[in-house]
């Protein structure tokens, strides 16, 4: 797991490329503590940049930029798992090669297949390969959008980065995306392709950009696989499919050449994690689990069940009021871009960095893949409040409840109105107020929200699947995940997002992957060995006692930061007379005052 950058442009000499993709590179250093390396090509007009955090081949045979016979070079951010299934093949081909690394088995792939060859990658990756042979440099993201991509194409140039605050490291004057905090206000995130800056996009997951050096123009194209068409299967036989492919995939993403462990909440998902783990490897697992003195947000007891049960080396670490308010600056300086999540995650990866680990697992990606939201209870509703005509549903944004005014979204023609129905922050209305923009253009800018189509034949809970992974899980837990665990030099990996296992769930009918108990079909796989105690009680999300926190925390409850704004101060209000989630006004903070100190 690693850092990269690149520049392909003719506006700049050597020297100040060189200096460039170096600044680039360090503005990411925490996430590639274990290394650098750059490779300038003033022929080509190139620069690849690269901070390292090693896990496989942990000699210098990893170094990147890496090159492949005399034709071919990679900067890579990611892992791929089934690397060693795919070395046999190549080294069957007659491909040789001289390191360990996943690295090089996706160059000499390449060079056997051509961009065919991105399909067969299984794993989390964000890569640039340029073929100095047909003088075309790629930029590659996988299929599920685990690792991010940043990439901006103006006048004949091109830069790409793992984070965004890379470009404005590459120009100190880079403009300002004046729609961010529209975007924000609106789902809580600023969802892709959109990001603060202008031109800086996300190069769309499970495609790849092919950027032609003699032509200067970029082209874009899928590879990744659409979403299946359900097969029908016997329950008892789905559950063992499923079986089958998670176990694979933790033993999968157990490789590595350096510590790692699993992060355990307490909940179904990190409990399976750590139990597969621990029957898929002859070592002790570590598991790593965060607590708090808040008794009502505790899962200390859930954790400790799974600890004993697999005698892992089990580390526990409570997260205070004081730890938080000491922490808070240096987590705002971790978000590579303003969010409303990822502080738990911030602390999870201190934790695991301070006890030696290297990468940690996680269970993001069962509740959207099997039903584990209230979300999931809601589509009759949705359907139900659609058929209500559109002036009434629009009305309702004059409501005095937040999740009543949210039944506006209905009214849109863009499916993306039943998810900002689910999780949506703040109406076009109190947005308005809030930015001092004409509601009209907030209201065009999300009905124009770009969705891909395939959501559209889709219905029921697959249909809220579909918004949880492609929206929420995508634009909020990956992207936070993958910053705050890159600020400690920690890489998160995520079984449940492995290609065999989501392409096996999502080709399941609705009935064997959705029920009234939430995420049934894991726990009938797993009856044997996953406790009573763990899934049979209320679902409890891992979250911190923010509601509490923030209630001390004087920044943000400073009148001055909100400029007067009415609106920004009747919400101040709110939460003050606890009728306000905490999120909500964090939000509007970051918006007023913090994001504008950046």
């Amino acid at each position: 797991m690693c850092r990269i950058a690149g520049i392909i442009s003719k506006k700049l000499n050597d020297k100040e490329t060189s200096a460039a993709i170096k600044r680039m590179c360090n503005a990411m250093r925490k996430g590639g503590p274990d290394g650098e390396g750059y490779l300038l090509l003033p022929e080509l007009n190139l620069a690849f940049g690269h901070r390292r955090l090693s896990l496989i081949d942990l000699s210098e045979n990893g170094k990147q930029p890496m090159p492949y016979q005399n034709q071919l070079w990679i900067t890579f951010n990611g892992e791929i798992y089934n690397y060693p299934e795919l070395k046999v093949d190549l080294i069957a081909k007659g491909f040789s090669f001289n390191n360990e690394t996943d690295t090089e088995v996706i160059l000499a792939g390449y060079q056997a297949y051509g961009t065919s060859f991105f399909k067969e990658l299984k794993g989390m990756f964000a890569f640039a390969l340029l073929d100095q042979h047909t003088k075309q440099t790629f930029l590659v993201r996988d299929g599920l959008g685990i690792k991010p991509l940043y990439y901006a194409l103006n006048d004949g140039q091109l830069c790409f980065a793992s984070e965004v605050k890379a470009f404005t490291a590459f120009n100190s004057n880079w403009k300002e995306n004046t729609d961010w905090p529209i975007y924000f206000l609106s789902f809580g995130f600023i969802p892709e392709p959109y990001t603060t800056l202008e031109g800086v996009h996300n190069l769309p997951k499970g495609h790849f950009l092919t950027w032609d050096h003699q032509k200067q123009h970029a082209t874009l194209q899928k590879f990744a696989d659409n979403y299946p068409f359900p097969k029908e299967v016997e329950l008892q036989i789905a559950q063992q499919e499923i079986k089958t492919k998670l176990d694979q995939s933790v033993k999968r993403h157990l490789i590595a050449d350096a510590p790692i462990g699993v992060f355990l909440s307490g909940g179904i998902d990190s409990s399976l994690l750590s139990i597969i783990a621990s029957e898929q490897t002859q070592q002790v697992i570590n598991t790593l689990s965060i607590n708090f003195n808040e008794p009502e947000f505790s899962e200390q007891k859930y954790q400790e069940i799974i600890a004993k049960q697999i005698n892992s080396k089990h580390i526990r670490y409570t997260v205070t009021a004081n730890d938080f308010e000491q922490h808070i600056d240096q987590i705002f300086n971790d978000m590579d871009q303003p969010s409303n999540d990822g502080v738990n995650s911030w602390f999870v990866n201190k934790v695991a960095k301070e006890n030696g680990l290297k990468a940690v697992l996680s269970g993001i990606g069962a509740d959207e893949l099997f039903g584990g939201y209230p979300s999931f209870k809601r589509h009759p509703l949705i359907k139900k409040l659609k058929k209500a005509p559109r002036f009434l549903l629009k009305s309702a944004k004059y409501l005095p409840s937040d999740k009543l005014k949210r039944i506006s979204f209905l009214a849109y023609q863009n499916p993306i109105g039943e998810y900002l129905f689910l999780r949506g922050f703040y109406t076009p209305n109190v947005v308005s107020k809030l930015l001092k923009v004409p509601e009209k253009k907030i209201e065009q800018l999300l009905n124009n929200y770009p969705l891909d189509k395939e959501v559209e034949q889709l219905s029921a809970e697959d249909r809220i699947s579909w918004f949880e992974t492609n929206v929420y899980m995508q634009n909020q837990l990956l992207k936070d995940t993958d910053y705050m665990s890159m600020a400690h030099g920690i890489e998160v990996r995520v079984p449940f997002l492995d290609q065999d296992l989501v392409a096996k769930t999502l080709a399941l009918p609705k009935e064997a992957r959705f029920n009234e108990q939430p995420k049934s079909i894991l726990i009938k796989a797993y009856q044997n060995i996953l406790p009573e105690a763990i899934w049979n009680r209320p679902k409890k999300g891992f979250t911190f006692p923010f509601q509490h926190w923030f209630t001390t925390y004087k920044p943000m409850l400073n009148e001055e930061h909100y400029k007067k704004n009415a609106q920004a101060l009747a919400l101040l209000k709110q939460f003050k007379n606890h009728q306000l989630h905490w999120s909500k006004l964090f939000a509007v903070y970051q918006v007023f005052h913090h994001a504008k100190k950046a």
